[in-house]
């Protein structure tokens, strides 16, 4: 008998077996690859991403694990701000001023700043609801950043607007894979609090791409984990759990005195057969948005207007946003340097990806490509680009809906020998994947030692009441 078993090796599963590498523990992955909605290769100095890009900071379970691993990350250089829009490409500013420089008809200038000034006066309530607040642990504080105005839809407050500024919204609040109409107005403030500088989010990106601290857990873990293998039952015995899984067209079984499910809510709702019923329920009701993304490798060989750019926002266009996926090599180089070639990501979540799903890769390839050539107004880019690859997800990123917050306290109840982990538990994506999986496995552990087995030696093992950060930067 096995003393854990996780189900995942996504970055959630990954963090939790890193945590519990000091047991006989097994991970089941059903991919041919680890990271799930991490993914990124090396092309030399460079590297392509088509998945999470953004990591948190000091104080965060994302820095513990970095260091715990030896993989390093850096402050990601360059603006975060830049726009293009209607013609016009803003290098960076601050935002609150995009409407009086975007050129668009006055209607929907009026209409924007009417919007605005509804979300700033949101925003102002919110800095106060996520301030973290003394003796408090950090599901409490999620929790709290959860019921803020979960009543109703962001589409709720902005109400009916015209189509440029409709389009300025838009190309921040769908960044959490869902519609304006799909998530909840707190949440979409939540954004908007990043966007205006006045939240904390994710800032920092990995050296070598976000693959390089993926690869380096599963290197880790050796022949602990197993591609290829699909879960399809989780059943809890008094002193056990049995996981039944489908590998080399062969069904299996294994046993263990814990499991971790750590896969997307919609699969932990399908092979947890016997958790409790509102804790399924609960499962049930997450709610997720796809991503489609494509990278791009060129070959350059002179410096290029936005070498000091990390994200350019792309209101109206076939992806919400174009990441400069160079940055931190250009950050690197001294005065005078500039290494041929460059790496760029655009990434259409919520409705904008749901409308290229079912094109082919090489469609959506083109239709990305012309729209970022038109975005960095440089004529030729196209011919730069020497590879391009893109990735689809249809169960992509979860996003909070008018409702989430009255689902959390059972999704964080337990139940029995199964512990969940996944960044559908809270509002930092990456990080909320690690902090869940470095509580999943604390609670394996403790049981563990219940069990009379030898207890794990976990660093930090406060990372359960681990506050939370105000959002995130997607």
């Amino acid at each position: 008998m096995k003393d854990a078993v996780v189900v995942g090796a996504g970055l959630a599963g990954l963090s939790a077996a890193w945590r519990l590498r000091h047991t006989d523990v097994l991970v089941l992955e059903s991919d041919d690859r680890v990271g799930g909605r991490i993914r990124s290769e090396r092309r030399g100095a460079y590297w392509l991403n088509w998945g999470g890009h953004v990591f948190a900071g000091h104080d965060s379970s994302t820095d513990e694990l970095l260091n715990e691993v030896g993989v390093e990350a850096t402050d990601i250089p360059g603006s975060l701000q830049a726009l293009s829009m209607n013609g016009k490409f803003l290098r960076k500013g601050h935002i609150a001023t995009y409407p009086f420089r975007i050129p668009m008809p006055l209607k929907a200038r009026v209409a924007t700043m009417t919007a605005g000034s509804k979300v700033v006066a949101g925003v102002a309530r919110y800095t106060q609801v996520v301030r973290k607040r003394a003796g408090e642990s950090g599901a409490e504080r999620q929790q709290r950043i959860y019921d803020f105005a979960n009543d109703r839809t962001f589409d709720d407050l902005v109400g009916n607007l015209p189509e440029d500024a409709a389009a300025l919204f838009k190309t921040t609040v769908t960044r959490s894979a869902g519609n304006m109409d799909q998530i909840s107005e707190g949440a979409g403030i939540g954004y908007f609090s990043l966007v205006l500088g006045f939240g904390q989010g994710l800032s920092r990106g990995i050296v070598g791409g976000p693959s390089t601290l993926t690869g380096a857990l599963a290197d880790a873990l050796g022949d602990r984990l197993q591609l290829g293998a699909t879960v399809h039952e989780v059943v809890q015995k008094k002193d056990s759990v049995v996981v039944r899984y489908r590998q080399d067209g062969v069904d299996r079984e294994v046993e263990a005195r814990t499991v971790v499910l750590a896969t997307t809510a919609d699969v932990s709702h399908r092979v947890a057969v016997d958790l409790d019923t509102d804790m399924r329920d609960a499962l049930g009701q997450i709610k997720y948005g796809p991503h489609v993304s494509t990278a791009f490798l060129t070959d350059e060989t002179s410096a290029r207007p936005w070498d000091d750019i990390y994200a350019i926002a792309a209101p109206k266009r076939s992806f919400a946003i174009a990441l400069n996926q160079a940055s931190i090599v250009r950050g690197r180089e001294g005065a005078g340097e500039r290494k041929p070639g460059g790496s760029f990501m655009t990434f259409s979540p919520a409705a904008l990806g749901a409308a290229l799903l079912d094109k082919s890769d090489e469609e959506v390839a083109q239709i990305h490509l012309a729209d970022l050539e038109q975005v960095l107004d440089h004529p030729g880019f196209s011919d730069s680009v020497v590879e391009a690859q893109t990735q689809r997800w249809r169960v992509a990123s979860p996003y909070c809906f008018p409702g989430r917050a009255k689902l959390q306290p059972t999704l964080l109840r337990g139940g029995g020998r199964v512990f969940l982990a996944g960044d559908y538990l809270g509002t930092l994506y990456t990080e909320t994947a690690i902090t869940s999986g470095f509580s999943a496995a604390q609670n394996a552990s403790d049981l563990l030692a219940n069990d009379g087995r030898r207890p794990i030696t976990i660093p930090n093992s406060a990372q359960t009441t681990r506050p939370t950060t105000e959002g995130t930067l997607a």
